[in-house]
């Protein structure tokens, strides 16, 4: 145990709909605001607890790991039911362990994965809407596919981040100058029974990146981008080169790796 207490590691699940984002706000729902009232209340203990990136409002998680230290001495069993009577329903912490001093959930993290998820049928249903982009225009996946490829391996994402720069350099960088390069291991869709997903793994991700991504492939999906115009818009380097960003309920974090 360090002289400040244990250091902490948890995961959590949370329907991102009536929150604004991960990121604790004057006056506003977050998912870290939940989080640091709800140990406040169990321990006494007022930290902020860092989370592996910031999701936006709206945005969902399936397996979101946030990290904090704490001088309570609790069993992991104990302060993870806790929490979860304490919190909201629609967060959720999966595990709570005690991890090595060194941990933190963002800077210890080796990469991340996130899906886009598009409902492709006539209708709906008011049980998923709020998880999912409801487009059942005509796409071509296979363009789409073409299209996914090629971001694939290290680049300037530049032309896929928001515009707001220092956003950027703090969530991924925080101790380096301004950089938009990030390495994607993974990039593809895939139709599931009536939902069309996109799945992203990559070293780190820019504010906004993965629903650029999306909202770009959907210009080629609808024939008004070619799939070949991916490699000019990386090389523009600059956000008006790149797609619409796709509505946020449709994005899941489902992953993060140490």
């Amino acid at each position: 145990m360090d002289e400040k207490g244990e250091n902490w590691k948890l995961t959590l699940a949370y329907d991102g709909t009536d929150f604004h984002g991960w990121q604790v706000q004057p006056n506003q729902p977050t998912i870290q605001g939940e989080l640091s009232d709800a140990i406040y209340r169990i321990v006494g203990e007022r930290v902020l607890p860092q989370g592996s990136g910031r999701t936006d409002a709206g945005v969902h998680a399936l397996a979101q790991v946030a990290s904090c230290l704490l001088a309570a001495p609790i069993p992991p069993a104990n302060l993870q039911r806790a929490l979860n009577r304490s919190l909201p329903a629609s967060i959720r912490v999966l595990a709570a362990e005690i991890a090595p001093i060194g941990f933190h959930a963002r800077h210890s993290a080796t990469s991340k994965t996130y899906e886009y998820r598009i409902f492709r049928d006539d209708l709906c249903s008011p049980f998923l809407a709020r998880y999912a982009y409801a487009l059942n225009w005509p796409l071509d996946l296979e363009a789409m596919t073409l299209a996914a490829a090629q971001v694939i391996g290290e680049h300037d994402f530049s032309s896929f981040a928001a515009n707001d720069p220092d956003r950027n350099v703090r969530d991924e960088n925080p101790n380096s100058q301004p950089s938009f390069v990030r390495t994607i291991h993974n990039s593809s869709w895939d139709m599931e029974g009536n939902l069309l997903i996109y799945r992203v793994t990559g070293s780190g991700f820019l504010h906004h990146m993965v629903r650029n991504l999306v909202g770009t492939f959907l210009d080629v999906g609808r024939g008004n981008l070619a799939a070949a115009a991916i490699a000019e818009i990386l090389a523009a380097k600059t956000r008006s080169a790149a797609g619409s960003t796709a509505p946020a309920r449709g994005l899941f974090l489902v992953d993060v790796r140490y």
